[in-house]
């Protein structure tokens, strides 16, 4: 604490995200939108090029569950961003500028290796730290959300966030194929590295609170006092945190549903490129093409309509609308068998689940963001998020195996048992008795501040 000396409370020309909505909303969706650009060349693009190459489901759900196989270590590294921070330039500010810029540089690697189709090695190796670094900037951004976004602005910024990403996702997948079957893998992943570093610029110049520096070798600054109150600064106290706020009855079962309805997304996520350039014979080309618009049209309506209707119905009725109708998706696509092979019905299908998954991540995102405990918030919604993606990993595994087992259809209608458990836990989560709980904890478990640090009250 002796590193931080008393200097008056200064404020820059430009306004910070604790001073600006509209700020806020716009950084968290370009920061989303860093997230989604690699994520959909790696976990769509380059899966539909690889099937279109001869490589086996088994190979390409072996590529996508590295892939996400950081995001299931999340929780490992969120108690280290709640335990450290440089509070003189905000709380999470310093960790999403790491994050960003490992992220855009083993971005960039990828391109560098040599025959990738046959050297997967490699591939899933760079994908690996791809991950990583989306990893650190994630928890940072999801926990700068948490820590300054009100209560009635998390639904509709969730829906930004989201909905960026999904553009993100689609825009490199469009475009991605494109580029490698036009110009090379090359070409491919270094033009949109490019941009993944372009957005880095946002937390270098944009502050969390309007009297931190903005570099550390910025002359005028301080630190917050909104920010030093909710710092822990104790192993114990992040660990004694996360486990009562955790194992809380509503966090406990919104952790389960999670996990069920992310297995399920993962499976689908990897079986669809396969099924339909090698079962039904379309070209990687043509799946990508139908994959993007449809996500672009997803996002876009996350951004405006999912918020929109989270704010006016509640976000466990929306789930459970959502969850019902993928549901019946599902299995109105089995049924279908005799129809595949016309297009429209495999797209219809195709675009009616990703809305919907589109629609239901944005509600678990928000309902997550409300059962956190502001202290532990980076380490809890990771938490959440880790067990997610734990989910998605486990789904794409599952892929091989149950080729091996079932037919196609089988598969599509086994695929909603996993919406079904989510389905019938959301009776289960009450915010109002989460939120009295919480309350509770604050009192009992309350942070001794040393005041002698706290220079600036903004």
């Amino acid at each position: 604490m002796a590193l931080y000396r008393s200097i008056p409370i200064t404020y820059s020309r430009f306004p910070a995200l604790a001073q600006n909505k509209v700020l806020r909303y716009l950084s968290f969706s370009a920061l989303y939108l860093a997230q989604g650009i690699p994520e959909g060349l790696l976990w769509f693009g380059l899966p539909a090029w690889m099937a279109m190459n001869g490589k086996t489901a088994a190979e390409i759900g072996g590529f996508v569950a590295i892939l996400g196989l950081p995001w299931s270590f999340k929780i490992l590294a969120a108690p280290v961003i709640d335990r450290f921070t440089y509070l003189i330039m905000g709380r999470r500010r310093p960790w999403i500028i790491f994050g960003q810029l490992g992220l855009a540089v083993s971005f960039l690697s990828m391109a560098f290796i040599d025959d990738p189709l046959n050297n997967m090695g490699m591939l899933r190796l760079l994908g690996f730290f791809v991950g990583f670094f989306a990893v650190i900037q994630d928890i940072a951004v999801d926990g700068l959300a948490i820590d300054i976004l009100p209560v009635d602005q998390q639904a509709r910024a969730n829906g930004l966030m989201w909905g960026s990403k999904t553009v993100g996702i689609s825009a490199s997948v469009a475009l991605g194929v494109i580029i490698i079957n036009k110009f090379g893998f090359f070409y491919a992943i270094s033009s949109f590295s490019v941009l993944v570093f372009l957005i880095m610029f946002i937390p270098l110049l944009i502050k969390e609170r309007p009297c931190e520096k903005k570099l550390p070798w910025s002359k005028k600054g301080g630190i917050s006092r909104n920010a030093a109150k909710i710092q822990l600064q104790s192993w114990k106290a992040v660990f004694f945190s996360l486990f009562r706020v955790f194992f809380l009855p509503v966090s406990f079962v919104m952790g389960v549903a999670a996990f069920s309805f992310s297995v399920g997304r993962g499976l689908m996520d990897t079986l669809l490129p396969v099924f339909t350039v090698q079962h039904l014979g379309w070209t990687d080309t043509t799946y990508s093409s139908i994959f993007s618009v449809i996500n672009l049209v997803s996002g876009i309506l996350g951004m405006f309509v999912a918020g929109a209707l989270i704010d006016l119905y509640g976000k466990i009725r929306m789930m459970r609308i959502y969850l019902t109708l993928i549901i019946a998706a599902l299995i109105s696509a089995a049924l279908l068998k005799p129809w595949w092979d016309h297009p429209f019905v495999i797209t219809s299908f195709i675009a009616v689940f990703y809305v919907l998954i589109t629609f239901t991540t944005i509600a678990i995102f928000a309902a997550a963001m409300n059962l956190c405990w502001k202290r532990i918030s980076a380490t809890q919604f990771t938490l959440y998020m880790a067990i997610s993606n734990l989910g998605l990993a486990a789904g794409a595994w599952l892929l091989g195996p149950l080729t091996a087992m079932m037919s196609w259809e089988y598969l599509l209608a086994a695929s909603a048992v996993f919406p079904l458990i989510m389905l019938a836990l959301t009776s289960f989560i009450h915010f109002e008795n989460h939120t009295t709980r919480v309350d509770m904890l604050d009192v009992t478990c309350a942070i001794p501040i040393d005041e002698s640090i706290i220079k600036v009250t903004a």
